[in-house]
């Protein structure tokens, strides 16, 4: 059991690496309590409120000052450590594609890029700080998740939600990702529950790894003409649950 638990660690490590998600600085620690079931069911394909708000119409991108700013830090998180991308470790758009036209949106999520055409984006990664006497093993189950948030001009957020709706309906049975070389098989995709600022999104993400479903959580919410989306994995697939502790920081963040 130890040496198949190293050996998934290591291949969700490569793989993550070739999607930016950076599973650097792994603590233990119980992961975050599971959202209280309100007894609604998700819609099949998104749990976005019924008459999100619009965006206005005249908005300005926030400048990349200003983001940086709106983005979740250290002090907006107990219990967390949280750090920005380095220049090395972030992706851009076209050195990401996939053999489904239609899934190229989820795709640029998953591997932390803002959907669309942002007039600016700022990253993180954010991990729980492990208790102290954490056995070794149960850290690599620490949940590990990219964030990465843009600004839009006018309606821009609102089209790039949109993409990434229709990609969740197009692409349930899967699709490759091809990014910086290496592929990724992307087997299932499945919707979640989710409610967080004017509108909002998530799925489970199952990736096959070596013949074996690794999980991965996905989530996208709008306010106003921003756009933040987030990747949650774990070294061992153990992740289970959206991260909404950093979701709702980040919907508390952009006021």
């Amino acid at each position: 059991m130890r040496s198949r638990t190293l050996r998934q660690a290591a291949t969700a490590t490569a793989a993550a690496a070739s999607l930016a998600l950076l599973l650097t600085a792994c603590g233990g620690g119980d992961a975050d309590k599971p959202a209280k079931d309100d007894g609604k069911k998700a819609d099949a394909s998104a749990s976005a409120p019924a008459a999100p708000a619009k965006s206005d119409s005249n908005a300005k991108a926030l400048s990349a000052a200003d983001l940086e700013k709106r983005i979740i830090e250290q002090a907006d998180l107990k219990g967390h450590k949280v750090q920005k991308f380095k220049a090395s470790e972030s992706l851009a758009a076209d050195t990401v594609s996939t053999d489904k036209a239609a899934c190229k949106p989820l795709a640029d999520a998953l591997a932390a890029i803002s959907t669309g055409t942002p007039g600016a984006s700022a990253q993180r990664k954010a991990v729980e700080v492990p208790k102290k006497g954490t056995d070794p093993m149960t850290a690599l189950s620490t949940p590990v998740t990219s964030l990465v948030l843009g600004s839009y001009d006018a309606d821009g957020a609102e089209q790039a939600f949109a993409s990434l709706k229709a990609a969740g309906e197009a692409c349930t049975g899967g699709f490759t990702i091809i990014a910086a070389g290496e592929k990724n098989k992307i087997t299932k995709v499945a919707p979640d529950t989710l409610t967080a600022g004017d509108e909002a999104l998530a799925w489970t993400v199952a990736r096959d790894m070596d013949g074996e479903s690794f999980p991965t959580k996905l989530a996208v919410f709008r306010k106003g003409n921003n756009l933040a989306s987030f990747v949650t994995l774990s070294m061992t697939g153990a992740v289970k649950e959206q991260p909404k502790t950093l979701i709702d920081a980040q919907v508390a963040k952009l006021g």
